[in-house]
């Protein structure tokens, strides 16, 4: 799905650095789910069961706000 690339690349060029090791992690979890998953946290606003999915969620979220 473009959109999600969109916001995810401009994330990984700009956000992600500085970022830990755990958050790079996740980063790479998070690429790893499927598009209508990866839609509906982003997108829709779901909150996954993950603590650590969900604060990079969040970042993500703000950064590209």
């Amino acid at each position: 799905m473009k959109e999600l690339d969109v916001l995810l690349e401009r994330y990984a060029r700009r956000g992600l650095a500085g970022g830990s090791a755990a958050e790079t992690a996740a980063f790479e979890a998070l690429l790893g789910l499927p598009d209508p998953q990866l839609a509906a946290y982003l997108l829709a606003g779901e909150t996954p069961a993950d603590p650590g999915l969900s604060r990079l969620l969040e970042r993500i979220r703000t950064y590209v706000a």
